[in-house]
């Protein structure tokens, strides 16, 4: 673990003079479409350099808009070498914001030499409202509209409401404050293919609203290259439910034959994730007001990988708002003292023992930390002795550990913490140690499904790795779940699905010291209350475990319960055995909601609902505002396929359980959310 603020010396936000030496130069930055450009446009820029050392050159792109700084939108990236010039990888630029002056900045940099120069030029972006009427366009995707109206006064905020022309509710984007006398420009997000909406922002002033003029505007069809989707809906919701909208990650690529989608609750698509090359693999970690997180597979630094070596921000037409790379992951981390975190293409054939790299984003991105910085799971691999975690193949071992990067707001990694660094704290060994396998001892070989990278495999290495911890899962807990005003630093809960463990990480927004501070699960620091007298209360193999409420509720979890259906000993790789420990009718999975005391040590169970289904990974646990949990069964096996239940139930008071009041069966997903619309994204 290690905290500094090192990397603004070097990502060049400003525009620093270049010696006359120096050993990179700029040739060029140009943009697709000239200046200036409408909002609604798209510009796809391309910068070249040269370098006198041997490369390889990355680029960095930065954007000031008008009246602000610049910041961070696409890290470096390597570019490629024709004729002795570097060419960078397109920086895709989508106008969606407010009208004026802007700066574009690239920053190419050699890491070899350390040499770096800069270029930026200025570009104007005019509004496309001419009168007191907005202005309505088509974005990429079909479904999504951008709409712009004329600016409103200081102090102010606006929104906009938008419903078909046939009827039925309206919905509304979230509040932005106004920025006269730039107009204010919104996605409209959440609307029905071929359909024709009215839309109408509304501005507020000291809690008086006013609605502004009407404008039409007409959704398109879903290309028909693009397969959707089809839901089943077995129970439907209850009359009046307010989270009328669900989302769904579904995998784009990878095997997946469909991109993300959001349905409302009768399973009509409303929103679907665009652009969707499906041999490009998506896995969507987290929705967010304006859009939603991935980690994606794409071009880095290491030409061995690019199977999700991408981390990016969307917003919901599908333009990237902001990017960042394994490649540079790996530098900062190795900045910051981290001798684990080399690229894995740096690494010699046979790996010697002690030999470690970061190999791919994984599972998980969250932006609820303070100061809207992300956090995002990054698998380690590292070779171990003969023997270690009893493997017999007689050969060095590669173990896949666990990295939670913490990035800024320009996405450069200021904080880490490795599972396999014993100076976490001093204690990361004693609590976790790499002697202590997999609860299921599951382990990988080159093209597994459901595994981690394994780059490091090879001759000389035993022919699987061992999938020692698989983290799936991050939620940062805000001052220890101390209501406001309290004002105490936060820190990480981390799950590890194949210890079935969540640990609760000394974060203290990035001035902790990276401690394992309690394990929680079979075997770990607390005593499980078992009132109900279940034979398993316990999790495992958990997946999106978090405290509602902002951190001041009760603690909910999918439970896979593959190490309930699947004791250790009877399996590898966590498929279902004969269920010792479950009976007859409950080797299910089960959604489960908890309360604990970090005092007394001491986990009591609120609710512990058969789910129906067993889905041997993947999944969400979520509490609704009206008390009623949804819960993902994900990967279910049946009927000749896989499949997915977003199942919502209702908790019966004096119990552990309540009836189903909501089950729509789909495709199999990684996780999906229920929630009022697309800007209302849940907090865990």
């Amino acid at each position: 673990m290690r905290n500094s603020g090192w990397w603004l010396s070097i990502a060049v936000l400003a525009v620093l003079p270049v010696p006359a030496n120096a050993a990179v130069s700029i040739v060029s930055l140009k943009p697709s479409l000239a200046s200036p450009q409408t909002i609604g446009a798209a510009i796809a820029w391309t910068a070249t350099a040269t370098d006198t050392n041997s490369g390889p050159l990355t680029f960095q792109f930065n954007v000031a808009p008008p009246r602000g700084t610049l910041a961070t939108v696409k890290q470096f990236n390597v570019g490629t070498l024709s004729g002795g010039t570097w060419k960078s990888l397109v920086f895709d630029w989508a106008l969606t914001g407010m009208d004026g002056k802007y700066q574009v900045q690239v920053v190419a940099k050699d890491f070899t030499s350390g040499e770096s120069a800069s270029k930026t030029v200025t570009f104007i972006v005019t509004s496309p409202v001419t009168g007191a009427n907005p202005v309505v366009q088509k974005t990429q995707n079909p479904l999504v509209a951008l709409f712009t109206a004329p600016s409103c006064a200081t102090g102010s905020t606006m929104r906009v409401s938008f419903q078909p022309q046939s009827g039925s509710v309206p919905a509304t984007t979230n509040w932005a404050n106004c920025q006269p006398p730039s107009p204010m420009t919104f996605e409209i997000a959440g609307m029905y293919p071929t359909t024709a909406y009215n839309l109408n922002a509304q501005v507020s002033t000291g809690g008086n609203i006013v609605n502004g003029p009407t404008v039409s505007f007409t959704t398109g069809a879903v290309p028909a290259k693009i397969p959707m989707p089809t839901f089943q809906v077995a129970i439907p919701d209850s009359a009046g439910d307010p989270n009328q909208v669900l989302l769904h990650g579904l995998f784009t690529g990878s095997g997946s034959a469909y991109p993300d989608v959001a349905t409302d609750l009768s399973g009509n698509i409303i929103w679907y994730n665009y652009p969707n090359d499906l041999a490009h693999t998506t896995m969507m970690t987290r929705p967010l007001p304006n859009g939603f997180l991935a980690d994606q597979s794409g071009p880095s630094w290491d030409p061995g990988g690019q199977a999700y070596e991408v981390l990016r921000q969307f917003d919901w037409a599908g333009n990237i708002v902001r990017e960042t790379n394994i490649g540079i992951v790996s530098q900062q981390v190795t900045v910051l003292g981290n001798p684990d975190a080399r690229p894995c293409s740096s690494i010699p054939s046979p790996p010697p023992v002690g030999a470690a790299c970061l190999g791919i984003f994984n599972h998980e991105a969250i932006q609820t930390l303070p100061n809207g910085y992300t956090a995002a799971l990054v698998d380690v691999e590292k070779i171990f002795p003969i023997g270690t975690q009893g493997d017999t193949s007689g050969l060095p071992v590669d173990i896949v550990g666990e990295l939670i990067a913490v990035l800024d707001q320009n996405w450069n990694v200021v904080w880490y913490w490795d599972a396999f660094d014993p100076l976490n704290g001093g204690n990361g060994y004693a609590q976790m140690p790499v002697s202590r396998t997999a609860v299921l001892n599951e382990q990988c070989g080159v093209g597994n499904t459901g595994c981690l990278s394994q780059l490091l495999l090879g001759p000389g290495v035993a022919p699987k790795a061992h999938d020692w911890l698989h983290g799936n899962c991050l939620y940062y807990w805000p001052h220890d779940g101390a209501p406001a005003p309290n004002t105490a630093p936060g820190d990480l809960l981390w799950s590890s699905r194949h210890q079935d463990w969540v640990l609760k990480i000394d974060y203290k927004d990035g001035a902790g010291t990276g401690n394992i501070l309690w394990r929680m699960g079979p075997s770990g620091d607390f005593f499980f209350e078992n009132n109900y007298n279940d034979p398993w209360p316990w999790f495992s193999h958990q997946h999106e475990p978090g405290i509602e409420n902002n951190g001041t509720g009760v603690f909910d979890v999918l439970d896979n319960g593959n190490t309930r259906v699947s004791p250790p000993g009877e399996s590898t790789g966590g498929v279902p055995g004969l269920g010792a420990n479950c009976g007859p009718n409950d080797c299910n999975s089960r959604g489960m909601a908890l309360t604990f005391n970090e005092t007394s040590m001491q986990v009591e169970l609120v609710e512990s609902v058969n789910l129906g289904v067993y889905s041997s990974a993947m999944g969400s646990a979520q509490l609704l505002a009206d008390g009623n949990y949804f819960f993902l069964a994900a990967i279910v096996v049946g009927g000749g396929g896989l499949s997915g239940y977003d199942i919502q139930m209702q908790p019966v008071p004096g119990t552990d359980t309540g009836p189903q009041v909501m089950n729509i069966k789909g495709p199999a997903s990684y996780r999906s959310w229920q929630m009022v619309s697309l800007y209302s994204p849940p907090t865990t």
